[in-house]
Order: structure tokens, then C-alpha cells, then sequence
């Protein structure tokens, strides 16, 4: 599946396609109208720390959805989903520590899991595409560029650490449409936290991820525009260290069944 036109175009057809073992990409370009999310499962006693971190950092962890815990379903975003199996790709971390990659959560689901569904950016790519900003890994199965920085979360409770940005080349004159076009969706990430220098953020290298693909420019005019990431919990698991954090593989997300205009503001 290389080509966009080849993916699944509707949440059903990709969750349904990761269930059956036929799905494992990047999600980019998939499902291209509907809002993709970031995944975060913890045990039921440490969810309302998580919670409240969240609410303290809407920007990187926009919470669609909070699943009850034990539930599978995400009832209000994709009736008939089941968590545990309609991601292409999970990671478990323990103690901060990274230990295990499934592919689906048969060996590690508990009735205390409780799962939160973060707003993703991949959600807001299509209008960028509509509004005439190239996305060159939309619809390849390969991925965004995705740092570390230095932007210090606020904590809540044991969680806090570094921010994750997403970044994406930005032709020059394109830059204040790039801001204006995703300012329409704070549910996912909204407009950019960062434009221009990378070092200024704590980037030393821009072809050198800590998560996802490297992209060069595609112009010398291009700019380098970061916004906030879901993965942001990935990095707080490896500071504060929870006993057990369940996350999706970056670039391999939770599609639900809501539409992106459905988050969109005027």
C-alpha cells in the first residue's frame, strides 16, 4: 500500500484492515477525512495524574476520548472498535524502559488499563494539501519527523518531561497559510509551537529523528515548521518512568470514526 488512492479512506476500513493483519503503515494519508489519534493506556490508578497532565498540556495531549477501565471501545469516536487490536503497531514501556512492540495488546491487556486517545496531527495534513502545501510522505506508509525537545511540559502528579514536536518543510511563502490552516484544529495540535531555527528548540540535527523519518527540503526556500506531537507521552514515560505506559508506534495511530471538520473552529 505506497499509494494514497490504495489506502482505506473511512476509519471502519483501516481499523478493520489493522485487525486483520493487512494494515501495519504509518498512517499519514490514510483515511484521509477522518481524525486520527495518538494512543496512552495506564493502569487506573495512575489515570488521573494523567489526566490532569493533559489538562495542563493541551497543546501536545489534546484528549478526544477516555476510555473507562477495561473498556475497549471507544464508544463515542469508533462504535465497534476494539483497542486492544485496531492499531498498526504498539509500544509497552515499563519503568521507562521500552520492552515490548506488538502488534496487538492479547498478552498485556488488563481490566485496570484505561486508554486516552490524544489528538494527532496527521489529522490536519489533508487540509494543508488542500490549501496547497505538499506533504511528501502523505500516503507512502512512511512517516513525519518527529524530535525531542527542549520545551519542558508542565507536570501533573509523577508525569513530566520534554515535549515532542512533529516537523514539516514549509515553502517560504506558504508559511502564514500553513499557521492559519491548522489553527482551525486545536483538537489536534493546532497551530505551530515553533518556526524556524531548530537549535532554538533543542534540534541539533533535523535529518536525525528521534522518532519517525528524516525529510529533506525541498527548496532552499523551504522552512522548517514544528508543532506539538502526541508522542510527547512516549518521551514523559521515559522521564518519569510509570510502571506501565501502553502507547501506539509513532506514525501508527488509532483512526476513529469522527471527520476533521467535525474539530475544526472558524
Amino acid at each position: 500500500m505506497n499509494e494514497a488512492s490504495a489506502l482505506p479512506q473511512t476509519g471502519a476500513e483501516l481499523r478493520a484492515a489493522v485487525r486483520a493483519g493487512r494494515f501495519r503503515g504509518a498512517t499519514s494519508g490514510a483515511a484521509p477525512d477522518f481524525v486520527q489519534t495518538n494512543v496512552a493506556i495506564l493502569p487506573r490508578d495512575l489515570a488521573f495524574d494523567f489526566l490532569v497532565f493533559c489538562q495542563r498540556n493541551p497543546k501536545p495531549c489534546p484528549v478526544i476520548e477516555v476510555l473507562q477501565a477495561g473498556q475497549v471501545e471507544a464508544l463515542l469516536s469508533a462504535p465497534g472498535s476494539d483497542i486492544r487490536t485496531d492499531v498498526p503497531g504498539y509500544r509497552v514501556y515499563r519503568a521507562g524502559a521500552l520492552v515490548d512492540e506488538p502488534w496487538n495488546l492479547g498478552a498485556w491487556w488488563r481490566d485496570d488499563l484505561v486508554t486516552f486517545l490524544l489528538g494527532c496531527s496527521f489529522t490536519f495534513e489533508h487540509a494543508l494539501i488542500r490549501n496547497g502545501i505538499r506533504v511528501p510522505y502523505y500516503g507512502t506508509c512512511r512517516n513525519v519527523s518527529m524530535f525531542i525537545t527542549n520545551i519542558q511540559t508542565r507536570p501533573a502528579g509523577g508525569f513530566g518531561g520534554p515535549m515532542v514536536v512533529s516537523m514539516r518543510w514549509i515553502p517560504r511563502d506558504k508559511v502564514i497559510r500553513a499557521v492559519q490552516t491548522t489553527s482551525r484544529f486545536p483538537a489536534v495540535h493546532g497551530a505551530p509551537v515553533h518556526i524556524g531555527d531548530p537549535a532554538r528548540i533543542g534540534i541539533p540535527d533535523v535529518q536525525r529523528p528521534d522518532f519517525g523519518d528524516p525529510w529533506p527540503p525541498e527548496s532552499p526556500d523551504d522552512v522548517p515548521v514544528f508543532w506539538a506531537c502526541g508522542v510527547t507521552p512516549q518521551a514523559v514515560a521515559m522521564a518519569s518512568k510509570p510502571r506501565l505506559m501502553i502507547t501506539h508506534a509513532p506514525g501508527h495511530m488509532f483512526v476513529t470514526d469522527l471527520k476533521d471538520e467535525d474539530l475544526a473552529v472558524l
